[in-house]
């Protein structure tokens, strides 16, 4: 067997649990963004499973945040729902904006299950595969920028992860702090921002107001125009940095 191979088989035994088998229920998808190519995902729905026949008594608190015309949601696992803030198994920070592609999909629901997805996999649920994912289902609002009517006070089920793909099972809901007005202005966008997640390991478990707050300007300089991943956070980051210009001056 080559190192390779037996590098493999060690990563598909984290989170073992006798008479279940996780790759019975992943879904293939065609990777658009890289020729074409068929890979496997593990729906959120089933790494919830998994994640609960591992961790029986865990949570999977999730904060959701209006910035602009998105939402940041960010999720956390904890192997005991009586462990304390800072003792977490891991944690992801996912954004998402209305897509016009897909109306159906709703952009706070859609954050806050590509954040539960991805930190879950982060955990070890899902290792073995591509990447995680949930799907969409019925029509939803334009949730930013366009006024909800009264009658649109239930929350839609949860849909999607990074991947965009389609599943029909949607996750269950989980702690999330109902937040949407409908037009942010200047003033609650910046407020908005210093609440999302620094996403610099450095720094982890704190915001970026918290960086602010703190007098870390070069970390919340290098968010802003250096940071590789979530261009909304970047987005975020730059606009804490000239709000505190503007301040200054």
């Amino acid at each position: 067997m080559s190192t390779k191979s037996a590098a493999v088989e060690k990563i598909a035994t984290i989170h073992q649990v006798e008479g279940f088998d996780p790759s019975t229920l992943t879904v293939e998808y065609t990777d658009l963004n890289n020729n074409g190519e068929k890979r496997m995902r593990l729906p959120v729905m089933a790494q919830l499973a998994w994640f609960r026949l591992v961790y029986p008594e865990g949570k999977i608190p999730v904060t959701v945040t209006p910035v602009k015309d998105y939402y940041v949601a960010h999720a956390r696992v904890y192997r005991n729902f009586a462990d304390p803030p800072e003792h977490f198994l891991a944690e992801a920070t996912a954004s998402r904006a209305f897509d016009p592609n897909n109306p159906s999909v709703s952009p706070r629901e859609w954050a806050q299950t590509a954040a539960i997805g991805i930190a879950l996999r982060n955990a070890g649920f899902g290792l073995q595969f591509h990447a995680a994912g949930d799907g969409f289902d019925q029509a939803a609002a334009h949730e930013i920028g366009t006024p909800k009517s009264e009658s649109d006070s239930e929350t839609p089920a949860p849909v999607s992860e990074n991947t965009g793909e389609t599943d029909p099972n949607p996750a269950p809901q989980t702690e999330l702090k109902q937040s949407a007005p409908e037009e942010l202005s200047p003033e609650d966008a910046f407020e908005a921002a210093l609440k999302i997640p620094c996403p610099i390991t450095r720094y982890s478990g704190k915001t970026l107001g918290d960086l602010l707050r703190e007098g870390e300007t070069d970390a919340l300089v290098w968010v802003a125009n250096k940071f590789p991943g979530d261009t909304n956070i970047a987005a975020a980051a730059k606009l804490i940095c000239e709000k505190s210009l503007e301040v200054a001056s």
